[in-house]
């Protein structure tokens, strides 16, 4: 009853003529021919006297008329909506009311089928109505339909439904939709011009579209160029936007000039006028160069034998003769002109805005990069400890979180017991891990690598064995669902925005336990200098064993954040293994802020030879690595080498 009254409020408001001025099977019976059997051209005249009745059954009349619901009945010669049926009546329903009124055979009733063609223009009338529906869905569907068939028709049921509109997003597709038809469609030149200067504001794809729609262009060619049309430019035959086949061809489709004879034809009219050993006077056994054929030809033609052969000279001063140009398929010259500027304007935007929505994605990607790594920069580069099972302490981490939401189904609270858990966890896999292999292997490079890639396996083997080999859910909150939209180009997941708080969370955390803390500034000790170090009473042992530990319980906290947007698998970790090392290696060894400018500087650099080859991932990382090498090659300290002693060691 909402829907009707608001109906029939919209269109008394926007005709201005009485709404129950007349019944609406009157109006169906005056057009009884053509409801009954419409055609696509002649159904306007029916679609456009229902709608300009303002009758509040209408909308339900075309719904149900483009579903073929609609009956007649052969009995009264009425048109009914067809209700239940049982033994072999059907119920008839009435189309203004659609109250039950009576039952008829079916033997008496012909079902009203329009075809798809009418369909369409029912669904086009049905959108006016629909463009002030209570349901926000409905009339964000009549915004879809006039979008994928606009016309100039629906320029003032678009703009009556404005005024109404309470949702703010659909109130500004709504004047963004009416902007593109008025740019399209409108009267005026200065209406038109006015829209699509109101139109440059947005960075929209839609409107991108329509403003390319109206710069589009159709080649020309003429003796002269037209005085009348909306020149776009002017081609010079030969050029890389025009070559002289190209130009000859046109010539020859708006029959300009003779089409050029192939070179197969001529070939096989010299074979039909051989004449003893000769064709037109010339031994055959000397038609076997192009210039001789094309001799024989010639006099040929000339007798009047064949059509005439083109020269070269001939083509040229054919193309010599015209002017070859693009004219735009809008006459309006001033219309097109300030498409031309908005589109200009437009465009120059989206480019900026695309440089930075990327460089927000290389800032995510660092982010991650500087999560996975910071833990590896405090093993590898504080210790000096090559541990290949860096990745795995990751995938540790994500099969925490997985675990802990197995028990605890809300994924806030399970997130935020995951993290220390994870923590805790792999803390102590890395404390273990040090006291067992890593203490008995400082200053053996070749055997540390050798043993922490064999833990690596092993690790990757028991997760196997436990939790299987398909991928496992880290579900994040429903909060972090979705993604940030600045504009139409700029946008960015919650999950990225989610881990980079993440990082500058654990940057300051880790800058505070090194440079505030008893720890910290025992672990810069024995780094600068062991044995100093351990006759000022500090235990170097125990503070490898915390700095390997706590490198390994970030690394688990990573694996976490990692975990809420990548699978989860045993493998995950060697995903990001080498990355770490990279990151560390480039950024300067045994240096947080190190860390952090190389996590940038390979985010960065990844996303950028993404940009320039983005079908070829493996390609990207190829020509990282290569980048990487050469710049290790000019910096081998990295980004922010390390001063004094430690630097030394």
């Amino acid at each position: 009853m909402l829907r009707a009254c608001l109906a029939a409020a919209f269109f008394v408001c926007l005709w201005g003529v009485p709404v129950w001025a007349q019944d609406l099977q009157e109006i169906l019976q005056t057009h009884k021919d053509e409801v009954e059997s419409p055609g696509r051209r002649s159904v306007g005249v029916v679609l456009d006297d229902l709608v300009a009745s303002g009758l509040p059954s209408v909308p339900v009349f075309l719904e149900r008329w483009q579903g073929r619901e609609v009956v007649l009945n052969g009995e009264d010669g009425l048109f009914y909506y067809a209700g239940d049926a049982a033994d072999g009546q059907v119920a008839l329903l009435d189309v203004s009311s659609e109250a039950e009124v009576g039952q008829a055979a079916e033997a008496v009733l012909s079902e009203v089928r329009p075809n798809g063609g009418v369909r369409r223009e029912i669904a086009a009338a049905l959108v006016r109505f629909q463009l002030s529906d209570p349901n926000p869905r409905n009339r964000r569907s009549a915004l879809q339909t006039i979008a994928r068939n606009p016309s100039a028709d629906q320029i003032e049921p678009l703009r009556a439904s404005i005024e109404g509109e309470d949702d703010a997003v659909l109130r500004a597709e709504k004047e963004r939709l009416a902007l593109i038809l008025m740019a399209r469609f409108g009267e005026g030149t200065e209406d038109r011009v006015a829209a699509i200067e109101a139109l440059s504001g947005t960075l929209a794809l839609d409107v991108r579209a329509a403003l390319n729609q109206l710069l589009t262009v159709s080649p020309g060619v003429a003796p002269e160029l037209p005085e009348d049309a909306n020149i776009a430019r002017v081609l010079e035959p030969g050029s890389d936007a025009l070559s002289a086949a190209e130009a000859y061809q046109r010539l020859v489709a708006a029959e300009l000039a003779p089409a050029p004879v192939p070179r197969d034809q001529i070939k096989a009219v010299l074979t039909q006028n051989i004449e003893g050993s000769r064709v037109a006077g010339i031994d055959v056994g000397r038609l076997n160069t192009e210039d001789m054929r094309e001799e024989a030809y010639s006099r040929l033609a000339e007798a009047g034998i064949v059509p005439p052969f083109l020269t070269r000279e001939d083509r040229e001063a054919a193309i010599a003769s015209h002017v070859f140009f693009e004219v735009y398929d809008e006459r309006d010259a001033a219309v097109t002109d300030a498409a031309r500027i908005a589109l200009s304007g437009i465009e120059t935007r989206v480019g900026l805005n695309q440089a930075a929505d990327l460089s927000l994605d290389a800032l995510s990607l660092a982010s991650i990069y500087f999560l996975a790594a910071i833990g590896l920069a405090i093993t590898f580069g504080v210790m000096g400890v090559i541990n290949m099972a860096h990745g795995e302490f990751i995938m540790m981490g994500a099969y925490t979180g997985y675990v802990v939401q197995l028990f605890v189904p809300d994924y806030t609270l399970s997130i935020l017991i995951a993290l220390p858990l994870a923590f805790a966890v792999t803390f102590g896999a890395g404390v273990a891990m040090e006291r067992l292999v890593i203490r008995w292997l400082y200053h053996r490079p070749l055997e540390t690598l050798l043993a922490t890639f064999g833990i690596s396996i092993a690790l990757q083997q028991l997760a196997k064995n436990i939790f299987g080999t398909q991928a496992r859910p880290l579900t994040a909150p429903g909060w972090l669902d979705g993604q940030l939209v600045i504009n139409e180009v700029i946008q960015i997941s919650y999950i990225r925005i989610a881990i980079f708080v993440l990082a500058l969370i654990f940057l300051a955390l880790i800058l505070f336990v090194l440079n505030k803390t008893r720890l910290g500034l025992e672990v810069r000790a024995v780094t600068q200098n062991p044995g100093m170090a351990a006759s000022m009473g500090i235990n170097p042992d125990r503070i490898n064993m915390l700095t390997f530990g706590l490198g390994s319980g970030i690394a688990g906290i990573a694996g976490v954040a990692i975990g809420l947007y990548a699978q989860v698998t045993s493998e995950m970790g060697q995903a990001y293994i080498v990355q770490s090392f990279m990151t560390v290696v480039v950024g300067g060894v045994g240096n947080v802020w190190g860390t952090l400018a190389g996590a940038s500087l390979i985010g960065v650099l990844q996303k950028g030879i993404e940009w320039f080859n983005p079908s070829n991932t493996l390609a990207a990382q190829t020509f990282m690595i290569l980048f990487i090498i050469l710049f290790i090659q000019f910096r081998p300290k990295g980004i922010v080498a390390l001063r004094g002693r430690a630097a030394e060691a």
